[in-house]
């Protein structure tokens, strides 16, 4: 290809030691990232502004359609947890209709619970006026049926005979009164009315299916997939199960993993149907939540605050935690929702209670809520603890803390700490053959085949995992140090007897030890003659930093500064790189703050091990991995790189984009997403990226400042950089081609990324000068989905390699499941890859190729436990994680 145009090639990078963010267009400063390591490089990080895509610049792109399937590879049978779905009757027509429910004081009842009652009771009673027809409701505001009712709209009267605080929201018969009790007591006991309005909103014929998995267009098809996932909620519901989306999980004891803090892992499972090339099918598989441990609300104090005496209790931390959680009272059996705490503990807390006396209406006293659970025959053990707040914000009600128990399948939706993240993920895993029986014994024990909706619409669904065929393709061949070969083995490999292909050389270095046992000494000379038969040049540490022993008490920022302080006193100049000892393996907090100080603030690269037994050669090896790459040398490289024999992309300038949009924790609407692209650099090589990192609003996944013109015409976007980056290290020449993986999406997003985020990226290219535009190709890799692949004829996990492009896949576009990893614990999981544009024109086999090679380049800092492996996702999209995730550390 030909240099590009001046406007392209005289380019200037911008400014590092600046910052960025800054003149005209510049949005909110984010602290400058100035580490650079290894396989990318993190440059800076801004708020990034919208970006205004006209209409008439833009052309309406959709997914492409399959162009064929794969041919290379060793056939493999395999099974998945896909059930296949007999529709035999596809004349069905569901008709949806609009709900509304409003109680007897006109007000709109959102609950999804007493909605549902509401309902099943209005069915009940109404049964001949809705020509007896069974109902598919969402809970919501939507209900369906097979065929219509007998006319468009109907208003029925409901009540509900309840008596449940729950329910009604009035104070229960033995609990202490608050102001105007009497009349909320006799209210709890009367019947609840509620008036239903149904309306008629649409038709949805079943034939749409019949037609989506012909491969034709069907404007109805994921409506009519959308009503028979609700008819799975809909059974779920009526046994009591906890739903989420298209989850559900049951009050079993037998399902519930202790994650500490008065959280629990729940195991549930996962339904859906889905259209695919063989037919329709039902998705189901294992899944997990978090809930609320049920049990005592005092121990769950205790165990949250991590206390051993309700008097360290924190309350206000207590209070929060609290609010909106469901308890039941232990003397009634009633429930009620948490509002607060009061002010004062159940011994000095009063209320107002009339007191009558003979005929007389009485006279209205204060009393304390021990003295009247007293009157009530039921006596507080613990009655200078706080009570819980059970009423509304106006009219407080009281239930003493010691009386309230956690109600089961209560949702946590706070965020983790890393120990309740890895408990989760160890109890969590479940080998191949255990998820295969645990999802074929659901789809048997739900019957599903009894189920009068779907039993009108012809539905059968199998009992057996579908079979599919698979193939598994050859590992790619790498190359180490000496240009010594390198055969993957069931996707590892190992560097014993083996020199890194591009050591670096260490020279200015330390350890410095927070509190941990260890003799840092033998740890420096064992890392030192590691590094010797790997090919590392490593020079002995400036020094070997202590902690003072009166800073261990101090909180992590604090030791992390002193810490600092130490070693700059120690050490004549900045260090290449510090080796950190840490004295806790998997929460320690010291982590954080010490990768802020270095990374972020100092641009220092640091490398954090735990002293252990095994601490042995390959221990070192893998350290040394993890530093060599940091400090931007190469373990080891793709032997058709080394040749330079890269299909397609070895011939015409390349550049490969890795995009993700990592979000706040749930709940937390106030921390902005984090957006990161890495752009591959050194063309032709595919195995080194630099990042680039801005700040976007909260919980928006597209991103916005891929392309950022400022008033003055120039961009300021994350494209930019890239490109002119590509350029300058790829003997000036600017890309003809962009290959761009996007993570992080869901299929109702694809249409964006195709609209939005291509559209952002050509404008990048076009504005930095004259030429024809790119040809790109954009790779969606998905790993949160739920097929997982068996092997039909032995028990581990499916090969490193295998790839699954027919069966299961969609009947018309373009897309395949490949699992490049091996997995030697639990159950491998599959990234599925939807290709929604190929103007470069690979082949099949050439793009499948392409990923798995992709998969042996990931930098082996991204590696824990191994000496060299295949990743679960592309590398770009890996790459892209690793940087937003750098930044949500510190």
């Amino acid at each position: 290809a030909s240099s590009a145009p001046p406007s392209f090639f005289t380019s200037s990078l911008p400014s590092t030691s600046q910052g960025r963010g800054g003149g005209e267009g510049g949005g909110e400063r984010v602290p400058h990232l100035r580490a650079s390591s290894g396989r990318y490089l993190i440059m800076a990080a801004k708020t990034g502004g919208a970006v205004q895509v006209h209409k008439n610049d833009t052309v309406k792109r959709t997914a492409m359609a399959r162009t064929g399937l794969g041919r290379e590879g060793k056939p493999i049978r395999l099974l998945s947890n896909h059930f296949a779905v007999k529709l035999s009757g596809i004349d069905a027509v569901f008709y949806q209709y609009s709900v509304s429910i409003k109680s007897d004081d006109d007000q709109v009842v959102e609950g999804k619970g007493i909605g549902r009652k509401v309902i099943d009771k209005m069915l009940q009673t109404y049964s001949s006026e809705l020509a007896g027809k069974d109902f598919a409701y969402d809970g919501e505001k939507c209900l369906f049926t097979v065929g219509p009712l007998p006319q468009n709209n109907f208003e029925f009267t409901v009540i509900m005979e309840e008596t449940s605080a729950r329910a009604v929201g009035g104070s229960p018969g033995h609990e202490s009164p608050g102001p105007g009790d009497k009349k909320r007591v006799k209210r709890s006991h009367l019947p609840k009315q509620f008036v239903v309005g149904i309306s008629y909103a649409a038709r949805i014929p079943l034939r749409s299916v019949a037609l989506a998995l012909q491969g034709s267009d069907s404007d109805h098809a994921q409506d009519a997939l959308r009503v028979l996932d609700i008819v799975l909620r809909q059974q779920q519901a009526k046994r009591g199960c906890l739903l989420v989306r298209q989850s559900f999980f049951s009050d079993d004891s037998r399902n519930l993993v202790d994650l500490t803090g008065g959280v629990s892992g729940c195991r549930g499972l996962h339904s859906s149907f889905r259209t695919t090339m063989n037919g329709l099918s039902l998705n189901m598989d294992v899944s997990t939540t978090m809930i609320v441990t049920p049990g005592p609300v005092v121990n769950f104090l205790l165990t949250n605050q991590n206390v051993r005496d309700v008097r360290d209790i924190d309350w206000p931390k207590a209070k929060r935690m609290l609010k909106n959680l469901r308890v039941k009272a232990t003397h009634n059996n009633m429930e009620f929702k948490i509002i607060g705490l009061s002010d004062q503990p159940c011994s000095r807390q009063t209320f107002p209670m009339k007191v009558r006396s003979g005929s007389s209406e009485g006279q209205t006293v204060d009393i304390t809520v021990e003295e009247y659970f007293k009157s009530k025959q039921v006596f507080l053990e613990k009655p200078y603890l706080p009570c819980l707040d059970v009423g509304k914000p106006k009219r407080p009600n009281y239930l003493p803390i010691e009386l309230g128990n956690m109600i089961s399948l209560q949702r946590y939706t706070k965020a983790l700490s890393s120990q309740q993240r890895t408990t989760l993920v160890e109890k969590s895993r479940q080998k191949p053959q255990d998820r295969m029986r645990v999802v074929t014994d659901a789809v048997k024990s739900n019957r599903y085949d009894d189920d009068p909706i779907f039993s009108s619409c012809g539905i059968k669904i199998d009992s057996q995992l579908t079979r599919v065929e698979g193939r598994v393709l050859s590992a790619p061949m790498l190359v180490v140090g000496n240009s010594q070969d390198c055969v993957p083995f069931k996707g590892r490999w190992n560097y014993n007897n083996k020199k890194l292909f591009e050591p670096v050389r260490i020279e200015r270095w330390a350890i410095v030890n927070f509190s941990a046992r260890c003799d840092m000494s033998r740890i420096s000379r064992e890392l030192i003659n590691c590094g010797r038969t790997k090919g590392i040049i490593i020079e002995g540490p400036y020094s070997l930093v202590d902690e003072d022993n009166q800073a261990r008490r101090c909180a992590p920022i604090v030791r992390v500064e002193r810490m600092f302080e130490k070693v700059k006193a120690n050490l004549p100049g900045p260090p290449e790189f510090l080796l950190c000892v840490l004295p806790e393996r998997k929460n320690c907090d010291i982590y954080g703050p010490w990768k802020k100080k270095n990374l972020h603030e100092m641009g220092i690269v640091t490398q954090c091990i735990v002293p252990s037994a095994k601490m042995n050669d390959q221990y070192f090896t893998n350290v040394l991995l993890k530093i060599n790459a940091k400090l931007g040398g190469m373990n080891s490289k793709l032997a058709l790189e080394h040749s330079r024999q890269i299909p397609v992309i070895n011939k015409i300038p390349t550049i490969i984009l890795g995009m993700d949009v990592s979000h706040g924790s749930p709940g937390r609407s106030d921390i902005p997403s984090i957006a990161a692209v890495v752009g591959s650099r050194c063309w032709p090589l595919i195995s080194r990226y630099r990042a680039s990192v801005r700040t976007q609003s909260p919980k928006v996944e597209m991103i916005d400042s891929l392309f950022k013109p400022l008033d003055n015409g120039k961009d300021d976007g994350i494209i930019r950089e890239l490109l002119l980056d590509f350029y300058t290290t790829s003997q000036q020449r600017k890309p003809e081609q962009i290959i761009i993986f996007r993570d992080g999406v869901s299929e109702s997003q694809f249409s964006q990324v195709l609209n939005l985020e291509v559209d952002q990226i050509i404008k990048a290219y076009q504005n930095m000068g004259q030429g024809p535009p790119p040809k790109i190709t954009v790779i969606i890799a998905q790993k949160n989905h739920h097929t997982k692949l068996f092997q039909a004829d032995a028990p581990d996990n499916v090969p490193a390699g295998t790839v699954v492009d027919k069966g299961i896949v969609h009947p018309k576009q373009y897309d395949f499941y490949m699992c490049a990893h091996a997995g030697p614990i639990g159950t491998s999981r599959p990234t599925h890859y939807h290709v929604l544009l190929d103007q470069i024109g690979f082949t099949p086999d050439e793009l499948q190729s392409l990923v798995l090679s992709l998969s042996y380049v990931v930098p082996e800092e991204h590696h824990c436990n191994i000496c060299g492996g295949t990743y679960l996702l592309c590398p770009p999209c890996s790459s892209a994680d690793e940087p937003v995730h750098k930044i949500r550390v510190c």
